[in-house]
């Protein structure tokens, strides 16, 4: 079994790795294109930031006994899988052992512009949830055996993040605990209700800020969401159908 120190040193390279890459590609495309990307849409538009989790994560279900051949990622292609409302889907990992999806994982996160994306991470991340759910009621996916679906989110700690957020009530009263809650807080309570409501079987969520990029510094707000919990639900999960 994994230990939980080799998970949070997991974690942390890849802290380091999303950081550095973010510096690099936003460095390289305003030298080879020329012209600079708005904002911060030059270190966005790579899109390799997150390979140091989809990297942790592929070697912690490795650790289960499960081969490299059996895990998918963006790396080696063959990442989609059919949907309910459409056709298909391109997820980030999958764990697929003996013709069966044993895991489904999606990475995300999030730097900057915090009240524009919000919103869209929220309804991405339960359209996607319900999307695959009904495909896999349906019989889409071969087999009895129940997959397990994840959703990691790691955000800029930054006081913008921080901040309490208002909210707009021009018929109903939103729900007290969004009432002055940072866009932080509000991220918590997606996460702990994606996991509560039985959207996703792990729901990680870290925050880091990009000046501990040297060290890969993050913190977990939530230990019920947080990476260590994420990626020994994932262990088990696979673990358990290795062995059988």
């Amino acid at each position: 079994m994994i230990t939980e120190q080799a998970i949070r040193d997991k974690a942390a390279s890849a802290v380091r790795h999303f950081w550095k890459c973010r510096a690099t590609q936003k460095k390289e495309q305003g030298t080879k294109r020329g012209v600079k990307d708005t904002g911060s849409r030059s270190a966005v538009t790579g899109g390799k930031q997150l390979d140091g989790f989809v990297q942790a994560v592929a070697s912690i279900i490795q650790d289960t006994g499960a081969t490299e051949t059996s895990i998918f990622t963006g790396s080696r292609g063959a990442t989609n899988l059919p949907g309910y409302f459409r056709a298909e889907k391109n997820w980030d990992l999958l764990v697929v052992g003996d013709g069966r999806l044993l895991a489904c994982v999606e990475f995300k996160s999030q730097v900057g512009s915090f009240g524009n994306n919000f919103n869209n991470r929220c309804e991405e991340s339960i359209g996607n949830a319900h999307d695959f759910w009904t495909a896999y009621r349906e019989g889409a996916f071969k087999g009895p055996l129940r997959p397990w679906l994840g959703y990691l989110m790691l955000l800029e700690d930054a006081p913008a993040a921080r901040c309490p957020v208002n909210v707009r009530e021009p018929h109903f009263k939103v729900f007290p605990e969004f009432r002055g809650a940072s866009y932080a807080t509000r991220y918590q309570l997606l996460m702990r209700r994606l996991l509560r409501e039985r959207l996703y079987d792990g729901a990680g969520f870290l925050m880091s800020n990009r000046k501990d990029v040297a060290k890969g510094i993050y913190i977990e707000p939530d230990p019920e969401i947080g990476f260590v919990t994420f990626a020994r639900s994932l262990h088990a999960h696979v673990a358990a159908h290795v062995a059988g």
